[in-house]
C-alpha cells in the first residue's frame, strides 16, 4: 500500500464486516466480482461501474493474493483502503449529488451564474472515450493523445488542441473538413485556436448546436460541453445511414397499410426501435417500446444478437437464463463482442437503462449488422427522392441554431411550423406564442390545428418579415410542398445571414450588391487580380476568389502549395472549393455551404459563402 493510505478505525472495520456479511448472502466467506460494486455501496462508498471493472481487470492482481479470482473479507478491506485514499472526497460528493455515476462541477458555462452545478456522466466518458481510442487508433495526427485512458479525465484535456475533433467530425461526416487545413505540428496559442475555430465552425455546417460553446470551453476542458458535442458529433455519425434514400433495405420494415411516405418521415431513433422489433418478431420475442426500461434484462439483446448475426450458432444463448441481470448482461456484451459491437454500454449502463448510451449500442448494431432482405415485388425505389445538398444545408443550419424538435426530415418536421416560428424569433421577427397551437396534436382535430400554425407562418413572412412568398399558403408549408417549404427557409436563412452583416455594419441595409461591392474592393486593395460579377460568376467554380478574398482578410492563412491556379480539372476545382471552406471556418466564418456549391456555382450558397466572409473581414476592423 501506498505511504497516505488512510487508517481504518476498529469501528468501521466491523461495519465493512457488515456490509461484507449482507452481501455474502450465503456465508460463503467471499463475494464474486460482479457484487463488488454493490458492496463497495454497502460499505458507504458507491463507485461508478467503470472503476469497479478496472478494480476487477488491474488491482486483482496485486489485492487478490488467492489468486482464486474471489474475494474474501481482508482482500475487500485493502481494496476498501486504495479506493478510499485516492479521492474519497470526490466519491461522497458524488454519491451526495447524483446518482451512481454522475459528476456534479461548479460553474462551468460562460453563461451560468457563480455557483451553478453542471453534471456530466462518468459512464458516457468512458464509452466516447473507448469509441475514439478505437476508431482513431491508428491515426498518426493523434497519436500523441491516443489511447486515452477512461478512468481520468483524459478526454477533457485531450480536445484542447482541435485536432482530435476535427478528426470525429470527419469520422462521422467523411470530408467535411479539409485536413490539409488541420494544424498538426509546431503549434501555438493561435495555431491551436484556430484548429478549435475550425471544429465548431464544421460541427455547426454538420448540424451541431454549439451556439453556447465557445474555443475557451474547450481549451479549459469544460466537461459538460465537451461531452455534449462530442454526443452530437458521435450521434451524427451513427445516424448516417439510418435513411431510407440511402440504405433501401430499410423498406423491409414497412408494416402492412403503412406507407413509403409514412416509413419516410420516422426519425433515425424511431427506425432503429422498429428494426430491433422487426427482428425480435421474427425471433417470437415480445417487442420493446424503449432503450431504457425494456432492455435492462438483456433478453431482448440476446434475441437481436442472434438474429443479425451472420451465421447460426455463432450467439451462445447459455448465459441468458442467469439470475444476476450485471452477470447476464455481461454474458451478452461477450456475444457481442464476437460480432466486433461491443462498444458504448458496459453491464451496468445496460441493467441501469441508460438510454443515450443503449441507442449509440444499437445504432451501432445496425450499422455493422442490418439483416434486412431487400423487398423483392415492389417498385418502390421511383418513390425514394434522397436529400439534396440545398436540404441537407438549411436542415444542418436550423439544427445548429437548437430549434426543437430537430430536424431530421425537412418537410415532414416542419409541417405543424414550430420550427419555423423559432426561426423567426432568430431573425427578429416578433412571434405572438399566445397564437400558436402546441404539441401534443391529437388525432382529433391535431390536422387543423397545424394549418393554422403554418397559415400564421406564412402571415409572418409576408407581413412582418416582408418576404416574397408569392402563391404560398399554409397548406403548402402543412404537406412539405418541396419548392414552396425551400422558398420560405432560403428567405429565413438569408434573413439570418444579413443580420448578422448588419449588425456588424452598425444597422447598415446590407443586400447582394453591397456584398459584390465589399468583395471586389478588398479583393482589389489586397492587390488581387480576382474578381466577382455576380453570385452566379463562373469563376466562382475555381474557388480562387473565395481563397483569395480569405487571404485579403487573413494573411497567411491560406497555403498557397495547397491551391491549384492553372488548368484546372474538375477533381483540382473541388479540391480548391474544400480547402477554401476549411481555411474559411479555421478563421472564424459560420459557413454551411458545401464544396459542390461552390464548384457548381450555386447562387444562394455562394451568396452565404460571402456573406459570412464579409461579416469575418467587418469584425476584424472593429
Amino acid at each position: 500500500m501506498a505511504n497516505n493510505t488512510i487508517t481504518i478505525s476498529r469501528e468501521e472495520l466491523e461495519e465493512l464486516k457488515e456490509a461484507f456479511d449482507k452481501v455474502d448472502a450465503d456465508n460463503s466467506g467471499y463475494v464474486n466480482d460482479y457484487e463488488l460494486q454493490e458492496l463497495f455501496k454497502e460499505a458507504n462508498l458507491p463507485l461508478p461501474g467503470y472503476r469497479v471493472r478496472e478494480i476487477i481487470e488491474k488491482i486483482f492482481a496485486a489485492a487478490d493474493h488467492n489468486k482464486d479470482g474471489k474475494i474474501d473479507f481482508e482482500e475487500f478491506v485493502l481494496l476498501y483502503q486504495d479506493q478510499k485514499s485516492k479521492d474519497v472526497s470526490r466519491t461522497f460528493r458524488k454519491s451526495i449529488n447524483k446518482r451512481l455515476g454522475i459528476t456534479a462541477i461548479g460553474g462551468t458555462s460562460a453563461i451560468s451564474s457563480q455557483g451553478t452545478q453542471h453534471s456530466y456522466s462518468d459512464e458516457e466518458k468512458v464509452a466516447f472515450v473507448n469509441w475514439i481510442n478505437k476508431a482513431l487508433k491508428d491515426d498518426p495526427d493523434v497519436k500523441h493523445l491516443l489511447p486515452m485512458e477512461p478512468s481520468n479525465n483524459n478526454l477533457f484535456t485531450s480536445l484542447r488542441d482541435g485536432i482530435l475533433l476535427c478528426k470525429m467530425i470527419n469520422l462521422s461526416q467523411p470530408d467535411t473538413i479539409d485536413e490539409r487545413a488541420i494544424n498538426t505540428t509546431k503549434l501555438t496559442p493561435f495555431t491551436i485556436s484556430e484548429n478549435i475555430n475550425l471544429a465548431l465552425n464544421s460541427a455547426s455546417a454538420i448540424g451541431c448546436t454549439v451556439v453556447n460553446i465557445g474555443a475557451q470551453d474547450l481549451q479549459e476542458g469544460k466537461p459538460h460541453l465537451v461531452l455534449g458535442l462530442l454526443w452530437q458529433i458521435i450521434k451524427a455519425g451513427l445516424f448516417a445511414d439510418i435513411e431510407i434514400s440511402k440504405n433501401e433495405a430499410l423498406i423491409a420494415l414497412l408494416k402492412d397499410g403503412e406507407t413509403l411516405e409514412e416509413l419516410m418521415k420516422l426519425s433515425p431513433e424511431e427506425l432503429l426501435l422498429r428494426w430491433v422489433n422487426y427482428h425480435l418478431t421474427n425471433a417470437n420475442w415480445p417487442n420493446i417500446a424503449n432503450f431504457s426500461r425494456d432492455i435492462k434484462d438483456s433478453k431482448a439483446y440476446f434475441h437481436l444478437l442472434r438474429e443479425i448475426a451472420p451465421k447460426d450458432g455463432l450467439i451462445d444463448f447459455s448465459g441468458f437464463n442467469e439470475p444476476n441481470d450485471l452477470k447476464r448482461a455481461n454474458y451478452m456484451l461477450n456475444q457481442a463482442d464476437k460480432l466486433g459491437c461491443r462498444q458504448f454500454v458496459t453491464p451496468s449502463d445496460v441493467v441501469s437503462g441508460n438510454p443515450k448510451l443503449n441507442l449509440a449500442f444499437v445504432a451501432n448494431l445496425f450499422n455493422m449488422y442490418p439483416a434486412l432482405n431487400k423487398v423483392n415485388g415492389y417498385d418502390f425505389l421511383n418513390q425514394i427522392e434522397g436529400e439534396t445538398n440545398e436540404e441537407r444545408t438549411f436542415r444542418n443550419w436550423m439544427n445548429s441554431l437548437g430549434v426543437n424538435p430537430y430536424v431530421n426530415h425537412m418537410y415532414s418536421d416542419l409541417n405543424d411550423s414550430l420550427v419555423i416560428f423559432q426561426l423567426y424569433d432568430q431573425i427578429r421577427v416578433l412571434v405572438d406564442w399566445g397564437r400558436v397551437n402546441k404539441p401534443p396534436f391529437s388525432a382529433l382535430g391535431g390536422h387543423m390545428r397545424k394549418i393554422e400554425n403554418c397559415n400564421y407562418a406564412v402571415d409572418l413572412g409576408k407581413n412582418k418579415a416582408r418576404f416574397s412568398l408569392v402563391g404560398i399558403c399554409g397548406s403548402d408549408l402543412h404537406e412539405g410542398n418541396r419548392t414552396l417549404t425551400l422558398a420560405l427557409v432560403w428567405q429565413l436563412m438569408r434573413r439570418y445571414t444579413l443580420n448578422v452583416l448588419s449588425d456588424l455594419g452598425e444597422g447598415a441595409k446590407i443586400d447582394d450588391r453591397t456584398i459584390i461591392k465589399w468583395v471586389n474592393e478588398t479583393l482589389r486593395n489586397a492587390n488581387k487580380t480576382t474578381f466577382i460579377t455576380s453570385f452566379k460568376d463562373k469563376a466562382i467554380s475555381t474557388s480562387l476568389p473565395v481563397l483569395d478574398l480569405i487571404d485579403a482578410i487573413a494573411p497567411k492563412a491560406v497555403n498557397p502549395d495547397m491551391v491549384k491556379r492553372e488548368n484546372l480539372s474538375d477533381s483540382d476545382k473541388m479540391d480548391n472549393a474544400k480547402y477554401a471552406l476549411s481555411i474559411a471556418r479555421k478563421i472564424g466564418a459560420r459557413i454551411y455551404a458545401l464544396p459542390d456549391d461552390l464548384v457548381d456555382v450555386k447562387p444562394k450558397m455562394v451568396m452565404t459563402v460571402f456573406a459570412c466572409l464579409m461579416g469575418r473581414g467587418l469584425n476584424k476592423l472593429k
